[in-house]
């Protein structure tokens, strides 16, 4: 019984999000939820948050051990002084932030309609480097996911709030972002659904694999794989070559896209960012 109420949910799932063409972004977030409260019904909600050790008690054990001195502690440090170090003309990061940067990561990514493009926090940072004529950092990791995990650390608590706005340049990206979340691919035919959604809470060789919900809200992580700290979008590459597909290019069209989706479907959620994973 138990098994036929999980295929009954997946193929509700999928029948959701890729009939229903006409589903609303509300829509799929209300279908999202559901299926993970249903599939998950010993967790609480916000503890999606944790991803796999909202699922896990050994593991959840571990982790919080790991977590009483954090390994990305060193970076958080570094993230501060970067964020409030002046750039060459005096000005720093604050000046191109609401509320000085501080406490707004839960509102990332957002569509931009002057540019009709979504911003992400990391792309948000280094316009704000070159506004201020500093070059551009690299997006995967170093001092853009220190800076980053400086702003996600202060806006811990804060509810994720990420908006597809009625506008259809906004629902484009979404709907973008939702094909690459669902989409097969790489040599081993995979989608992100196969491993977060469809077999979310199973092993794949000694790993336990993570429920999608709640992925966005805990980046920048510090990897014990990586051994540093790393942006969501470093993630996503290391997702496609473990199915031998080729990665996206970092802040490219197609990993915005999926981080837009993605975040949208942690809405509700509070943001628990740095972590550490495995």
């Amino acid at each position: 019984m138990k098994k036929l109420l999980t295929a009954t949910l997946v193929i509700g799932l999928c029948s959701a999000f890729t009939a229903q063409v006409q589903a609303t972004p509300e829509d799929d977030l209300k279908t999202f939820r559901t299926y993970y409260e249903k599939r998950f019904p010993n967790t609480p909600f916000n503890d999606f948050i944790n991803g796999v050790y909202s699922i896990d008690p050994a593991s959840r054990e571990q982790w919080e051990e790991i977590e009483e001195f954090p390994p990305y502690e060193l970076s958080l440090d570094n993230g501060k002084k970067l964020f409030n170090a002046p750039f060459a003309n005096g000005k720093t990061y604050a000046s191109c932030f609401e509320n000085g940067g501080e406490g707004i990561a839960n509102r990332y990514p957002f569509f931009d309609k002057a540019s009709g493009k979504v911003i992400t926090l990391e792309a948000a940072i280094n316009a704000c480097r070159e506004s201020n004529g500093e070059k551009p950092l690299s997006y995967k990791k170093g001092a853009i996911a220190d800076i980053s995990a400086y702003m996600h650390y202060t806006s811990r608590g804060n509810i994720i709030n990420v908006i597809v706005p009625d506008d259809p340049r906004a629902q484009a990206i979404y709907e973008e972002g939702k094909k690459i979340f669902f989409a097969k691919r790489g040599q081993l035919n995979m989608s992100c659904a196969d491993c977060h959604v469809h077999n979310s809470g199973n092993k794949i060789r000694a790993d336990l694999l993570s429920p999608a919900i709640g992925h966005t809200s805990h980046f920048p992580v510090y990897r014990s794989a990586w051994g540093e700290l790393g942006t969501l979008h470093r993630r996503y590459d290391g997702c496609n070559k473990q199915v031998r597909a080729k990665p996206y290019k970092a802040q490219g069209p197609e990993y915005t896209a999926l981080e837009y989706f993605e975040a949208h479907m942690s809405n509700g959620l509070e943001i628990n960012g740095p972590g550490s994973r495995k």
